[in-house]
């Protein structure tokens, strides 16, 4: 195994390659993503030295490139959102629902990500609160944290919306909380079918405005009849609506979130080794209980696999829906802890999200000293906004 290797040193090491042979087909978003990742934390975005005040030890720290599908530039941002969701919890058990859409959608999607992603939000979310809201399932208003995956363990584009909802909400009059039967959210048969039906609804509005484009294999799409033919054969199949066990309080509820809301295609822990043109890395069989196993690609096709879950410029990929949506979180979250009698909390759900990371001192890694400033090192490269990207 290779120690310490990063995403970085594969585009670092290949990227220039990548960047010639595919030259026709990359995209604004995907050169972005690249070059960011392969200045983050180097010398060519600036930084700082730092001295210890204890030992002597001096030594430089390189800015991060903040772009939000770099793997060493999730832990602030994730550490920060966490906090944020804090003050959101409530004393109720929460289920976690996974929404996927079949292959046939997936390949509409990636020409079209923008449009077919969001519809995938909407009409997740719409399912689930619709449902909840029959008072032949729960008759309650549900609140929901949405987070959009594209990738499955082998990197292959694989869209799907992961949802956290707390288990029960107000009735629809305000009157009272009403709770979810222990151990069971709402019927995955019937979330399922109205996901399909409404996510194929918004799908045909979509084409009839002129919103969708087709190119390569899926071309004869944007043919009416042929787009007609492949919404009625995703009529004909299961769509795949997964509800988990809820978990075993609000802890776990934020340590799932940690792990869910920030993570990218790949973290570099799983990459084990990168030689001879070819990158190996660890994944997990699901389809054998989870079996541990690794995976060797081309450096070419772990980057065109890596770049296949690029989001769109300003595409939020974490989005809140009913008592938790952001026009009115503050005031529907004062109900909901009152009609459960539960404290508030210290502060307004929202305060944490608008607060600047403060960094303070760090610990000497000699002698666990206190590490101070001493200087600013300059950037070697002009400061760009395309570097970043922040968008959740």
């Amino acid at each position: 195994m290779s120690a310490g290797l990063e995403v970085a040193d594969v585009f670092r090491r290949h990227g220039d390659a990548y960047r010639h042979a595919h030259d026709g087909h990359l995209g604004r978003v995907e050169r972005r993503v690249m070059s960011a990742i392969e200045l983050c934390r180097t010398a060519a975005l600036g930084g700082h030295t730092e001295a210890c005040a204890e030992c002597g030890l001096v030594r430089c720290a390189y800015n991060s490139c903040r772009n939000r599908h770099c793997p060493k530039c999730q832990g602030a941002a994730r550490a920060e959102w966490v906090a944020a969701r804090q003050a959101e919890l409530l004393p109720v058990p929460y289920f976690h629902v996974v929404f996927t859409v079949p292959a046939p959608v997936a390949e509409i999607a990636f020409q079209n990500k923008e449009a077919v992603y969001a519809i995938l939000f909407r009409t997740a979310a719409e399912a689930v609160r619709t449902i909840a809201a029959d008072p032949k399932h729960l008759g309650a208003e549900i609140g929901l944290v949405a987070v959009l995956h594209t990738w499955g363990q082998t990197l292959q584009h694989h869209p799907h919306v992961h949802c956290v909802v707390p288990g029960g909400g107000p009735s629809l009059d305000g009157t009272r909380w009403i709770a979810c039967r222990p151990s069971f959210f709402l019927p995955v048969q019937v979330l399922s079918r109205l996901f399909r039906r409404l996510f194929l609804a918004e799908l045909r509005a979509a084409f009839a405005a002129g919103e969708l484009g087709f190119f390569g294999e899926v071309a004869g799409l944007a043919e009416p009849a042929a787009f007609a033919h492949r919404l009625n054969q995703l009529r004909q199949v299961e769509w795949v609506v997964y509800a988990k066990p809820p978990f075993g309080g609000p802890e776990q509820v934020l340590a799932y979130l940690g792990r869910y809301t920030h993570r990218v295609a790949i973290a570099n822990s799983r990459l084990v080794t990168m030689s001879d043109g070819q990158v190996a890395f660890r994944w997990k069989d699901y389809r054998r209980h989870g079996r541990a196993k690794v995976m060797t690609l081309a450096a070419d096709e772990f980057i065109r696999r890596f770049l296949l879950h690029t989001l769109p410029d300003g595409f939020h990929r974490i989005r809140h829906y009913g008592f938790l949506a952001n026009g009115h979180r503050a005031a529907k979250l004062a109900l909901c802890r009152r009609l459960l009698d539960a404290p508030a909390t210290d502060g307004p759900a929202d305060a944490a999200e608008d607060k600047a990371p403060v960094r303070g001192p760090t610990a000497c890694p000699c002698c666990g000293g206190v590490m101070m400033l001493t200087g600013v090192l300059p950037r070697l490269v002009p400061e760009r906004s395309r570097l970043r990207d922040d968008s959740s």
